[in-house]
């Protein structure tokens, strides 16, 4: 199994628009952050995780020519707005399969109800195919795939265990049933917004606690705000098996 850190930002991206901060200014390309999403791929298989508002940029960034499927976390804007641009895929492929909670597809039929419509639809709308995930476990093409749910503040948020992967973001806190799930992982990536305690996000300090409550072979952070600081300085930080994940990283499982 292969994973692409396509976006590693948090809802604004970095640099964030208008912003004089240094961490916005910096030349380092791994200070530079789309918003978040991974890809990942095993065999003939590619799966996306969020299809946020830089999804476009992402896909041609990372040479992506299909997809066979998109699993949602939530519905934030921040996860969920690229999804007129999965036309190409729809094009070429037909139906795009998505997965996610039966409430982010009522809130994605409300944004985008072209995409969803039944009659007179516009000729040039994708078309998708719905999926709901609830609290059991699925496969995907062979590969088991378990829901982990995590409150983002009082949000349920869908994290994603596949196989000795798993992806968690938007997480402050998670239930003790939650975090049996996780047991045994190999590569964990979890959200760290930045050093300061935050109301709907592990920061820095909270999410290597739960790396040690995991205890994975390696631990990747991801959803970073400009505010955490500079990548090189804040990966001299961590310990040795975490490390501070940048746009376009590829990793093996």
């Amino acid at each position: 199994m292969e994973v692409t850190f396509l976006g590693t930002g948090t809802s604004q991206g970095i640099p964030v628009i208008g912003s004089d901060h240094p961490v916005c200014r910096s030349t380092d390309p791994k200070d530079k952050r789309l918003r978040v999403s991974v890809l990942v791929e095993w065999d003939s298989y590619a799966y996306v995780i969020d299809c946020g508002p830089d999804f476009r940029q992402q896909m041609l960034a990372n040479n992506v020519h299909k997809i066979d499927g998109i699993l949602f976390t939530h519905e934030h804007a921040d996860h969920t707005m690229g999804m007129d641009d999965i036309r190409p895929y729809f094009f070429r492929q037909g139906d795009i399969p998505i997965f996610a909670h039966q409430r982010v597809l009522n809130s994605l039929r409300k944004r985008f109800d072209y995409i969803f419509a039944s009659e007179n639809k516009y000729p040039g709308a994708p078309s998708v195919t719905e999926n709901i995930i609830q609290d059991t476990s699925f496969v995907l093409a062979g590969v088991k795939v378990t829901p982990v749910n995590v409150m983002h503040n009082r949000l349920q948020v869908y994290g994603f265990r596949l196989g000795d992967f798993a992806y968690i973001t938007d997480a402050k806190t998670i239930a003790p049933e939650e975090v049996e799930k996780l047991k045994g992982v190999k590569c964990l990536v979890v959200n760290a917004l930045r050093k300061e305690p935050h109301h709907s996000h592990f920061n820095l300090e909270e999410a290597i606690a739960f790396i040690q409550q995991i205890k994975p072979e390696k631990a990747y952070l991801t959803h970073i705000s400009h505010l955490m600081g500079f990548h090189e300085d804040v990966q001299q930080e961590l310990p040795k098996h975490i490390f501070l994940a940048h746009d376009n990283l590829k990793i093996s499982i």
